[in-house]
């Protein structure tokens, strides 16, 4: 079997996407299954869909395009401002998109007038992460541009936290998108039938029993993936946390000393490292390294341990077993590590499906999916 290599089991990522989404709906809150980790992969879309998610989300209009060329019909979100370049295709292939620019949407109303279709917006408002998002005292005034739009819909608003400066989500700044979106459906008559909270780093404020509001709607990827908290990545109760492995194989395997010798300087990725001196160690090579992979996101089996990386190799300390060459070693991984590993070409993506996919039937069989 072709490695390095990332096995997802389905059955797991299933589970976990029902999971939650059945926790989600009695509290009134929809899921957008996210697909950007998967690249759009259809396979996956489906296993999302199949679970119940209501819809789709995707930051890259290609991976939407991946989906639509595979068959999935359901409505997908582009959950990244559209760029300019490429508005022609945005609504062409998503059904929605988010934005905070009304150069935009004025874009994207052109690109609609021009394919006789339309387009529905989610106006994303700044709450504090200080990544995407219109001030709150412009929001009226965007709103309003919006509806003045050609074949443009505003479906609702929404806001990001937690991604870039690490602001969790809170009744605080969930109170404020509720309050914002009576502003506007008082202002501006009932235009907020979305008003989507957030990501997965939303889940433990919605769970709490806390006031939700008007929060109707959450984009879930990492969560459904990894089945952790990404506020601070523990585990979520009920779900799987290893539906994701990934697989490197040994390409060197010798008794070295601990510590390099000679003239240290820096490495090949700017780094200074620091060795300390454990005596001879039994050290492996696996064929993965940094433009395949984080290895800071790499949990290794108990016993081992990640000593570096180079571009394309990982270096590890078997402890007290030395491990033959063509040995397999599997990791669990964190978001950034499962991120860059399926964008690499040179990672195979391997997917435990159901024999039937979709009876989701206990019974699994592996199959490869070219990347």
């Amino acid at each position: 079997m072709s490695t390095p290599r990332l096995e997802f089991d389905l059955k797991k990522i299933h589970h976990n996407a029902s999971a939650l989404g059945a926790r989600l709906e009695r509290l009134g809150i929809s899921v957008t299954g996210v697909t950007k980790a998967c690249m759009g992969q259809p396979r996956y879309a489906n296993i999302l869909l199949s679970s119940g998610v209501s819809s789709l989300g995707d930051s890259r209009i290609e991976n939407i395009e991946t989906m639509r060329r595979g068959g999935v019909s359901a409505p997908i979100t582009l959950i990244r401002s559209p760029m300019l370049s490429q508005v022609d295709r945005v609504v062409r292939h998503a059904d929605t998109s988010f934005n905070s620019e009304q150069d935009v949407i004025s874009a994207l109303s052109a690109a609609a007038l021009k394919a006789k279709c339309r387009h529905s917006v989610v106006l994303m408002v700044e709450l504090g992460d200080l990544r995407e998002g219109i001030l709150p005292r412009d929001l009226l005034a965007v709103a309003r541009q919006t509806l003045d739009c050609p074949n443009i819909d505003l479906r609702g608003i929404g806001t990001n936290l937690a991604c870039r400066s690490g602001v969790a989500p809170d009744s605080k700044n969930m109170g404020e998108l509720s309050r914002l979106a009576d502003m506007l459906d008082t202002a501006c008559g009932p235009v907020t039938s979305v008003v989507s909270g957030g990501n997965s780093s939303n889940l433990k404020w919605a769970l709490s029993g806390a006031d939700i509001g008007r929060i109707n709607n959450l984009r879930l990827g990492e969560a459904i993936l990894l089945g952790l908290d990404p506020l601070d990545r523990s585990p979520i109760a009920g779900l799987h946390t290893d539906a994701i492995t990934l697989v490197a194989e040994v390409i060197e395997s010798k008794l070295k000393p601990s510590q390099a010798w000679g003239v240290i300087a820096q490495t090949a990725f700017d780094d200074q490292v620091e060795t300390r001196d454990c005596g001879t160690i039994n050290q492996s090579i696996l064929a993965i390294g940094q433009q395949d992979i984080d290895p800071d996101g790499l949990t290794p089996p108990h016993g081992i341990e990640i000593l570096g990386a180079s571009s394309d190799h990982l270096m590890l300390n078997t402890g007290k077993h030395s491990v033959a060459v063509g040995s397999e070693i599997e990791f669990q991984l964190n978001y950034s590590a499962l991120l860059r590993a399926m964008t690499s070409p040179f990672v195979a993506k391997k997917y435990m499906k159901p024999i039937k996919e979709t009876s989701m039937r206990s019974d699994f069989l592996i199959t490869s999916l070219a990347s």
